[in-house]
């Protein structure tokens, strides 16, 4: 086994999700988006934030402005300027976008350099001589006006591979010129990791600092930085959640999860790491691109076991099928009751719901049900308040809070201000029979109202529950329009949000079942 490489004494960690993880596809941030992310960011304890390049869109310039004014605290980084060597054929001191990282009042510029000989040929259209006078003349610039500067060769590992002598001699200049940092970039996500050694020995010759910026079209963005973390370099560029143009970034998070817990090297505070499944949870919401449940680390799958065979060697040790404690990143483990799930699944999955089913007859008899439902189209993977149902009733312990007497649902072409579809429900709560008759937009909508406002005299903590998701599948997909269908509901109380799951021969029996069973264990909880 090779061990692990000594820390450096200076190690950066850099994020880049406000300038290179905004150029993903559906992303746009305010602001004030990029305010709150950087707070979070900031939480997690990376040591810089590249915030924007100021002068070239006005959101940029105003963000650097914000924080400039002191809407922008940061504890443990430093807030980063971000911009591009002068033009050809100008001076530094009269490039107005040079001048704007200076009016960004950031203590660290980056500034972006070609480094791929062709690149500055044909995008430039410059010569190769002048691209390091614009390098070497921005760099001492900035450096003469206080500014601590980082250099990233954009196309580096592409440039060197063409024209190897250009390529150094650009990471020459910079470093002649007084940059803190020269970070390699891999921009067309190219690279491999058993290239990355060679290429990065043969600029750390130069004796400057250098770093690692890596995408991610090879799928390779994390394992390329971390090869290229063994070959020297001491800073480290990525996004959270491997936002980025294209395929993204590098994840960030695995990256410091890698390194910390992996190499044992203390990049963040352990109390940092451990919150960061709920720090990346949290910037998914303020981007509004939902995070992959198989994120490493931080995704709500990245410690889910279905296989009844992983249970029960979890049940003797959590750590036989679980590479690290889920804890120290702030995640959890799930155990998924599926129709692969033995009875150590049940038994554990239950334990964690607050059940007692050593029984092994009554873990036996839950298994069977399940496996028996999810036959007949039922998921229970990410429908724990549905399985919690159904573990009470094989165990006696039904709560009928309300029963249903009838329901029905009428839908038309004609969409009105309070919607196009009507319901009424009629039910019994507390031996009082109540109806009523619910508008919305879509059958489900109008069942929601319908079935909370008969509810809401006999409980009135209903009027707090909230719908928020409705996710569909048809099962059997080769019978056309009569196949099964399943439907998985989210619903909040704004303390906690469960979902249950129906299935029926169409969406709205099938969502009407979910919608029930939400009501009953939302009850049943606040009960």
């Amino acid at each position: 086994m090779t061990i692990p490489p000594a820390a450096p004494d200076t190690f950066h960690v850099y994020d880049t999700t406000l300038r290179d993880g905004a150029q993903q596809e559906g992303m746009q941030l305010t602001v004030h988006d990029k305010l709150r992310i950087a707070r979070y960011l900031d939480q997690l304890g990376v040591g810089y934030i590249e915030g924007g390049w100021p002068g070239a869109n006005p959101n940029d310039t105003a963000f650097f402005a914000a924080a400039a004014e002191g809407q922008l605290t940061l504890r443990n980084a430093t807030l980063v300027a971000f911009g591009a060597t002068r033009k050809a054929g100008t001076f530094a001191a009269d490039d107005p976008q040079v001048q704007a990282l200076l009016d960004a009042k950031t203590e660290v510029v980056c500034i972006v350099a070609k480094s791929h000989d062709e690149h500055v040929l044909r995008a430039l259209r410059t010569t190769l001589a002048e691209n390091l006078a614009m390098i070497a003349d921005t760099v001492s610039h900035l450096v003469a006006h206080g500014r601590r500067v980082f250099v990233d060769a954009e196309h580096f590992f592409d440039g060197y591979r063409a024209n190897p002598e250009y390529a150094l001699e650009v990471v020459r200049t910079a470093a002649d010129a007084g940059a803190e940092v020269v970070v390699l970039c891999d921009t067309n996500g190219g690279m491999l990791p058993s290239w990355m050694a060679d290429v990065v020995s043969a600029a750390a010759q130069i004796g400057v600092d250098l770093g690692i910026h890596c995408h991610n079209d090879t799928g390779c963005a994390v394992a390329n930085t971390v090869a290229a973390v063994e070959a020297g370099v001491m800073h480290v560029q990525g996004t959270v959640n491997e936002y980025g143009e294209r395929t993204g970034n590098a994840n960030l998070v695995t990256v410091i999860a890698n390194l910390q817990l992996k190499y044992g090297w203390p990049l963040v505070p352990p109390s940092a790491l451990a919150e960061a499944t709920r720090i990346t949870h949290a910037i998914a919401g303020i981007t509004n691109l939902p995070l992959s449940n198989r994120q490493p680390y931080v995704g709500s799958s990245a410690f889910a076991h279905k296989a009844g065979l992983h249970a029960s060697a979890i049940k003797v040790d959590s750590n036989l099928y679980q590479h690290i404690d889920p804890m120290l990143v702030g995640n959890d483990m799930r155990m998924l009751v599926s129709d692969m799930a033995g009875r150590a699944s049940v038994q554990m999955k239950g334990s964690s719901l607050g059940y007692d089913l050593s029984n092994r007859d009554l873990a036996a008899r839950i298994t069977e049900a399940v496996k028996a439902r999810e036959l007949d189209g039922y998921s229970y993977e990410s429908a724990d308040a549905s399985f919690e149902l159904l573990l009470r009733s094989e165990m006696g312990l039904t709560d009928e809070f309300f029963e249903v007497l009838a329901w029905r649902v009428f839908t038309t072409h004609e969409v009105k201000p309070e919607g196009d579809s009507e319901a009424t429900v009629k039910l019994r709560a507390k031996g009082i029979s109540h109806i009523l008759v619910g508008e919305g937009h879509g059958p489900l909508n109008a069942l929601d109202v319908a079935l909370r406002g008969a509810l809401t005299p006999a409980y009135p903590q209903v009027d707090n529950f909230e719908l928020t998701d409705f996710r569909v599948r048809i099962l059997d997909q080769g019978h056309g329009t009569d196949a099964i269908v399943r439907t998985l509901i989210d619903l909040t109380d704004g303390e906690r949000t469960w979902t249950t799951v129906g299935v029926g021969t169409n969406v709205i029996e099938a969502s009407w079942e979910a919608l029930y069973d939400g009501y009953r264990w939302g009850l049943l909880k606040r009960d």
